[in-house]
């Protein structure tokens, strides 16, 4: 079965046991997280599509860690004017293992 959720403001497709890093959520490691919207859940006859979402249909993870991505350099120049800033960002992200899809 797979389902495909919104959070962060970006869709995943996931499926159960799946390990996916989202946006992130206010939330420890080892808790549980519940996603209710839910935009489709994909079962061979048996899919579902909202509009927009699937009404009762939950999907349900557990955080694994919190943390950074990797590094990257923003580099903003303009010529002929002696203007140069580089900066560093480091995305934050919620890692998380899909444990059940409920209709």
């Amino acid at each position: 079965m797979k389902a495909v959720i919104v959070t962060g403001g970006k869709q995943y497709s996931v499926q159960e046991n799946d390990v996916i890093y989202i946006e992130k959520l206010n939330a420890e490691a080892e808790e549980t997280v519940t996603f209710d919207q839910v935009l489709a859940i994909v079962d061979g006859e048996n899919s579902k599509f909202g509009t927009p979402v699937v009404e009762g249909a939950t999907v349900t993870a557990k955080v694994l860690k919190n943390g950074k991505g990797k590094k990257i350099t923003v580099f903003k120049y303009r010529p002929k004017k002696d203007s140069k800033s580089m900066q560093g960002h480091r995305q934050p992200y919620t890692k998380v293992q899909i444990e059940k899809i409920s209709v």
